[in-house]
């Protein structure tokens, strides 16, 4: 497994879709993953710590947790099949065994950045969804995202993995 972070959030240009970029924390490798718009917001407002004025799901899933005394241990996005990613939210709940709970990707990151769970992806799924980065340094790889990476073109190689809510 490879830990990741939300280095970006972005839009395709090809169809306005959001599309979140994950990094691998030791490698130049990322990996785009093209999500909703209700996600994407609520990941934007979970990469700036802002709050809505009334909670999105995810910062409700966070509220519940905490009232339960439960913490997420990690999401992992476990596979992709037919061009949909699957993922998983661990949790442990006050005084028990860590559980699995199946999740979109999408939900899994926007939960992560509101509790500050690691991120992971499956060796398997990074292997075939990643894209190598022409960078050696941070702010190359900042450049990359605002001026290099081409969305279309990975789109068109990798025929556009997405979640599972048709994105």
């Amino acid at each position: 497994m490879r830990e990741v972070v939300i280095k970006a959030l972005l839009v395709d240009p090809s169809n306005n879709s959001p599309v979140v970029l994950l990094k691998d924390r030791k490698s130049q490798k990322a990996l785009p993953i093209w999500i909703g718009d209700a996600e994407a917001i609520s990941i934007a407002f979970g990469l700036q710590s802002e709050d809505f004025p009334r909670p999105l799901t995810h910062a409700l899933m966070k509220d519940i947790l905490d009232d339960l005394h439960a913490t997420v241990d990690r999401v992992v996005i476990k596979e992709v099949k037919d061009g949909t990613y699957f993922a998983s939210i661990y949790v442990r709940p006050a005084g028990g065994e860590v559980l699995e709970f199946d999740a979109r990707p999408s939900d899994s990151l926007a939960l992560s950045l509101r509790v500050g769970c690691p991120i992971f992806i499956e060796d398997a799924v990074f292997d075939v969804a990643s894209i190598e980065s022409p960078f050696a340094e941070e702010d190359e790889f900042q450049e990359f995202v605002e001026e290099g990476l081409d969305l279309r073109e990975f789109r068109r190689r990798r025929g556009a993995p997405s979640e599972a809510d048709g994105n």
